[in-house]
């Protein structure tokens, strides 16, 4: 593996750093302002969309697609430098860029998977950041970590599909522009293969039958900038069967096949939270006194600093590694190394980020600093795409395969 990036990487990660440096930083409080003076907490401020058309002019848009014929072409390799440049700023910078979850991997499945009509109607305007979308598969009744407890049902009638179940923690799904959702049930419930039951079909949120219940809250964050997380319900919504999504019985390998990027693109940005909290940690430390000296003097503080410099480290060479396995060997070959950075990744940028608000004090979880934010999104990224202990339970089980 070349520790090197390649020149077009390193193209985009000098224009990346000057658009976050020139427009994101300077943008996050002017969103702030902006979306307390809008009718709806959820609709778009309107520098977002500024940031979007710049992103766009300088052709730092859709860099996550590998697919050349729908995004920047880049193998994962070349993408996660970009993804943790993004992450520093992990409420404006992705969205900015049309490399905002869960639009990437919605992406990502209507280009592997969606026939040609699919494509046309809802895959053009997301690639376009004309409209936004949302993934439906976490239930509030099962332990949805494992997917075949799902219980919304997919049931065809004549020409169409119904679908009746009730989501939550659907992100995004309660901005106005999010247009559409990809709902995994169960088409076949009683089928013997439990793998082979859930589908996945798209559903327009104009569909009759489709309730945008609540806004779900997250450590209290509403996450107004990503679209929140909303409680969903479809009652008896009827669409096209053309609406499926491949085949009956082939969602769980399309969940598997969006998972994996999606498990490494929240690394990837991670890694870019945790340098904030660097960052703005050793800032802190060289501008305060207390008890006679600088907060930089004490020596708890270099401790913290230099354990969190050590951490990311270690954490980058991981998940460059992990990128680089899913570019020569695939997904399946990076299996091992996809759940040893969805374990470890989460969990030591937690850590970091609570050493930051520690040395801010009272700032450290006000409104006045990111850190709070940056916090709640990391300690949920223990649960998103999987609980951790899901993933030990699969990745000791790997290792103890070679013991038997």
């Amino acid at each position: 593996m070349d520790f090197a990036f390649d020149a077009r990487t390193e193209e985009l990660r000098g224009k990346l750093l000057a658009f976050m440096d020139e427009y994101v930083y300077p943008a996050e409080a002017v969103a702030e302002e902006q979306r307390a003076a809008l009718a709806s907490p959820w609709d778009t401020p309107a520098v977002m969309e500024e940031l979007k058309a710049e992103a766009r002019r300088q052709g730092l848009w859709n860099l996550f697609l590998p697919d050349a014929e729908y995004g920047a072409g880049l193998t994962n390799l070349q993408y996660a430098p970009l993804a943790e440049i993004t992450g520093r700023s992990p409420h404006l910078a992705p969205p900015a860029t049309n490399c905002a979850a869960p639009d990437t991997g919605n992406m990502e499945v209507l280009a592997q998977f969606g026939n040609e009509q699919q494509k046309k109607q809802w895959l053009e305007p997301l690639l376009a950041g004309e409209i936004r979308s949302a993934f439906a598969m976490t239930e509030p009744e099962v332990a949805s970590s494992d997917a075949t407890n799902i219980t919304t049902l997919i049931e065809r009638d004549s020409d169409d599909y119904v679908v009746t179940g009730r989501k939550w923690y659907i992100s995004g799904a309660m901005n106005p522009d999010c247009k559409i959702f990809i709902v995994m049930g169960k088409t076949d419930p009683d089928g013997a293969d439990i793998r082979r039951q859930q589908s996945m079909i798209l559903v327009p949120r104009d569909t009759p039958g489709v309730t945008v219940r609540r806004a779900m809250q997250v450590f209290g964050y509403e996450d107004h900038s990503h679209g929140g997380h909303a409680e969903v319900v479809f009652d008896h919504a009827r669409v096209p069967a053309s609406n499926l999504i491949g085949e009956e019985g082939g969602g769980f390998a399309i969940a598997q096949a969006r998972l994996g990027p999606g498990r490494i693109h929240h690394c990837m940005r991670l890694i870019g939270m945790a340098e904030r909290a660097i960052e703005l940690m050793c800032r802190r430390a060289v501008s305060r006194t207390a008890f006679g000296k600088a907060l930089a003097q004490q020596g708890v503080v270099h401790n913290w600093i230099a354990d969190a410099r050590v951490t990311v480290e270690q954490l980058r060479l991981l998940v460059l590694k992990t990128a680089w396995l899913m570019d020569t060997v695939g997904n399946r070959g990076a299996h091992t190394e996809i759940q040893a950075i969805k374990i470890a990744t989460p969990r030591a940028v937690v850590d970091i980020i609570d050493r930051a608000i520690q040395l801010h004090g009272a700032g450290g979880v006000s409104q006045d600093y990111p850190l709070a934010e940056l916090y709640a999104a990391a300690r949920t990224l223990m649960i998103a795409d999987g609980p951790d202990e899901v993933h030990q339970r699969s990745l000791a089980r790997r290792e103890l395969k070679k013991y038997l």
